[in-house]
């Protein structure tokens, strides 16, 4: 059975604050099927009831507090298990200058690879999400993001944010073929492809998107906004229709 199509939480950041429940009803009765959290600690049992309640499934979930010294990794891992989900992922939170030298890249890969352990003791999977400053930097012609990749415990997957690829400067399709499996999910966005300007509905923007899908057809999708040019739910909801479609074709 395919995987349903995911929206990640921080899209609709604003709305959740103002109604929660409200919030998630109206995205499950858009049609997604799944959601990806953003901010774990906020009474993760109270969460995981109402997702029950509206058949939401947990594609993932982000967990910057990761790697936040002020913040107890168990505490944020018995959070995300608490919800249902098997994947905690890094969604920043290591230094820029990280990923423009092999040393930096090697004390990135350190530090998820210990993460990494930690969460499998709760069966959890670790992952690390992308933004511009992973892609952007080459390294013996390779994008940081690939350098990281090699020097990753196997257990590390990646959920590539698609858009802040493109923004990077990678041709996204083929960086998605060379990582291959590394690769299990994929955060679907679109818009003008330049840092700054908000995005738009998926199709309606510069993303190669079809070929994209195509290039990890075993990546669960979610689609994000990190500003939004629109009203977010109507741009959502012409954002699940469009990936929906091409899933389907």
């Amino acid at each position: 059975m395919p995987r349903p199509l995911s929206v990640q939480l921080y899209s609709v950041r604003n709305q959740l604050a103002a109604d929660r429940d409200g919030t998630l009803a109206r995205l499950a009765g858009m049609g997604f099927g799944a959601v990806e959290p953003f901010d774990v600690l906020t009474d993760p049992q109270g969460l995981r009831s109402r997702l029950d309640d509206l058949g939401l499934a947990v594609s993932g979930v982000h967990v910057r507090q990761l790697v936040d010294p002020g913040h107890d990794p168990d505490r944020v891992l018995d959070a995300v298990a608490l919800l249902g989900a098997t994947d905690a992922i890094v969604p920043a939170g290591i230094p820029h200058e990280d990923f423009t030298g092999r040393d930096g890249l090697a004390r990135a890969a350190a530090l998820l690879n210990r993460l990494s352990a930690r969460a499998a003791e709760r069966g959890l999977r670790l992952g690390y999400h992308n933004h511009w400053w992973e892609i952007e930097p080459r390294l013996g012609g390779l994008h940081a993001i690939e350098v990281l990749a090699d020097l990753l415990d196997p257990a590390v997957f990646l959920e590539i944010d698609t858009y802040w690829a493109a923004v990077g400067g990678a041709e996204v399709p083929g960086l998605l073929r060379r990582l291959g499996d590394r690769v299990r999910a994929l955060h679907i966005k679109d818009g003008p492809g330049v840092k700054g300007e908000p995005n738009v509905a998926v199709g309606g923007g510069t993303m190669p998107v079809p070929e994209i899908l195509a290039a990890a057809p075993d990546a669960w999708r979610i689609v994000e906004f990190d500003a939004c040019a629109g009203d977010p739910f109507a741009e959502l909801a012409a954002s699940r229709a469009y990936v929906s479609a091409l899933e389907a074709a």
